[in-house]
């Protein structure tokens, strides 16, 4: 600017503001969409902490689960509309609890790296034991989901659980989270057709699941390379 011209203050974050911010208004700045802040102020903390504005999660999860009903379809005829309906619903609840779950385990982590410190939980919008009732209602509908499907897709969906509840773990013990990310994320693989058929195609899921997850890895490699900085630092 010319010398003697008055330069506007740049509007603070919002999760910024002074020692006030975490406590008085903690919602962080809206996502590439910006639905999220026509929403309740009550409601904006958990479409963020869901990563609401951030729909690519859900269509990654969605994917495997979506190309697994396809292949189980008879030759010539569409794939199971109902099921896919079904699947999507899950995979919009399981991956909110996928990030509740992350983000309860990292929320001291999350506070010293740039990408991460407004999150939620981080920031202190929303406390632990309320992240813990959310979660608890996200697991809730998606168990409810799941008991809908047929009794071998019940057996089969209930070790995925596990693998979302550890994921966040391995960050902390092995240099490839990723590959338990694609073993969580492409789950879908292996349900889907078992959804349709009663049982799974072992010779057309296996080889589904594993190209699914080397994808994974491919794309969850180039996230973390966001961090770098925070990382080594």
């Amino acid at each position: 600017p010319p010398a003697g011209a008055v330069v506007p203050a740049t509007p603070p974050h919002p999760l910024m503001r002074g020692a006030r911010a975490a406590s008085t208004d903690p919602t962080p700045p809206p996502g590439p969409s910006g639905w999220v802040e026509t929403m309740p102020v009550a409601v904006r903390p958990y479409l963020y902490l869901v990563r609401a504005d951030k729909s690519i999660g859900t269509w990654l999860l969605l994917w495997p689960c979506f190309w697994s009903i396809a292949l189980a379809a008879p030759a010539g005829g569409l794939p199971h509309l109902g099921l896919m309906a079904k699947f999507a619903v899950g995979a919009v609840v399981m991956r909110g609890a996928g990030c509740t779950v992350n983000d309860m385990w990292d929320r001291d982590i999350d506070r010293l790296v740039e990408r991460t410190r407004v999150r939620p939980i981080a920031s202190g919008a929303i406390s632990p034991e309320r992240a813990l009732v959310f979660l608890a209602a996200q697991l809730s509908v998606g168990l409810a989901i799941l008991v809908s499907l047929n009794p071998y897709c019940i057996l089969l969906g209930a070790p995925s659980v596990l693998l979302v509840g550890v994921y966040p773990l391995m960050k902390r013990i092995t240099h490839w989270p990723q590959l338990v990310l694609g073993l969580t994320f492409n789950w879908g693989a292996l349900l889907g057709a078992s959804a349709v058929l009663g049982y799974t195609p072992w010779a057309v899921c296996l080889p589904l699941y594993a190209g699914a997850v080397a994808w994974t890895i491919v794309y969850d490699t180039i996230y973390a390379h966001q961090d770098k900085r925070d990382d080594v630092a």
